[in-house]
């Protein structure tokens, strides 16, 4: 957005006067342009820094690895165990078809998901905010069996 700006401003410092209008209309015009110009790029600094705060960015240290393979009909997860507050990323593929990783809280409510495929390794992080037991289920049909395709994995509250 800065070199934007700053193409912008490199414009409008560069162009020079033309013949046929009054010094005091070009330097009016300037101004306008000037303010416009000042107005849109705070706009847009704003609307940026506002539109990012969503972001899960890691600022502090790599999240804890889980690897995660589906497969008709099951999942093996290297680790079912996790703390309030942790963030995890979970390392999902598949051993034969496509799954679809869906979590779901202890509410219910889905937490996060992701495509398990095979020969293809997808990162999920997600940092666990309330205890419980957190469900995996397969969102992707995956044959006969695949209502019975769950795990869970239990988050506890952080030890003294």
């Amino acid at each position: 957005m800065a070199l934007v700006a700053a193409a912008f401003a490199f414009v409008v410092v560069r162009s020079g006067p033309r013949d046929d209008d009054s010094p005091a209309i070009i330097s009016r015009g300037y101004r306008i342009r000037l303010g416009w110009l000042l107005f849109l790029c705070v706009v847009g600094v704003l609307v940026s820094v506002w539109s990012l705060i969503p972001f899960p960015l890691q600022l502090v240290g790599a999240p804890r690895a889980i690897d995660v393979v589906g497969r008709q009909w099951s999942w093996d997860i290297a680790s079912r165990t996790a703390q309030v507050g942790e963030s995890v990323r979970f390392r999902v593929t598949s051993a034969d078809v496509n799954h679809g990783f869906g979590l779901y809280g202890p509410d219910d409510l889905i937490v996060a998901q992701t495509q398990a495929m095979p020969g293809y390794v997808n990162e999920l992080d997600v940092t666990f905010e309330q205890p419980g037991r957190y469900r995996v289920l397969c969102l992707e049909y995956c044959g006969l069996a695949h209502h019975a395709m769950t795990a869970e994995i239990t988050v506890t509250e952080e030890g003294p």
